[in-house]
């Protein structure tokens, strides 16, 4: 009797164990966040698939979502541009857990930078965030698919926690009101040390 309340007790054991560790697989699987492309209705979608392309040689995990309007309050007619931080609001308000947008446009956007009300932007991102916004506006036109990729990656970077990057030659560097993706290689040693523990993948 003994040797087989033993035995059940070793049974239950066993599958507490075996649930716990399915239990951690699960979880390390929900904590992937999906990246999903979410253009506004100016962006060629073969364009937006090449995007997706690109990122997926870096992170697994990305959707390309039809097309949309931009939300109405992001207008701001004075300068005929689109309020980034309002376009943001709105990607997060629509964004489930385990998921993030990026907004993608060739329209202009703005947002207020220090006393600037109104200041011109390639991108924004929040610190951590569910949603970002990249354009191609203020691109040059020679380079335009090389240095949005890189604008794109950058917004990314910052709603999964990253801060500005100090290398120059770092996707995470700080714009500082000019464009300088030319001189962007890739992302930092460190940088790169921080993605890998949000799952990102590198060679």
């Amino acid at each position: 009797m003994k040797i087989l309340l033993i035995n059940f007790l070793f049974a239950i054991l066993f599958l507490v164990s075996c649930n716990g560790k399915q239990d951690s697989q699960r979880t390390k699987v929900n904590d992937k966040i999906v990246i999903q492309l979410q253009p506004f209705k100016n962006m060629k979608m073969d364009e937006v698939d090449n995007i997706a392309k690109q990122i997926e040689t870096i992170y697994p995990n990305v959707e390309v979502l039809p097309a949309i309007d931009f939300p109405k309050n992001s207008y701001y007619q004075p300068r005929n541009r689109y309020r980034a931080d309002s376009i943001i609001k709105f990607l997060s308000s629509q964004t489930k857990d385990n998921f993030f947008k990026v907004g993608l446009t060739t329209k202009d956007i703005s947002a207020t930078k220090g006393k600037v009300k109104d200041f011109g932007l390639m991108g924004l991102g929040y610190r951590p965030g569910k949603a970002c916004v990249a354009s191609s506006f203020r691109l040059n036109p020679s380079k335009r698919k090389e240095q949005f990729y890189k604008i794109i990656i950058h917004e990314i970077g910052h709603t999964q926690g990253l801060k500005h990057c100090p290398k120059k030659t770092c996707f995470m560097r700080d714009a500082e009101g000019g464009n300088p993706t030319d001189e962007e290689t890739d992302f930092c040693d460190n940088c790169r040390k921080f993605l890998k523990n949000k799952h990102w993948k590198f060679n």
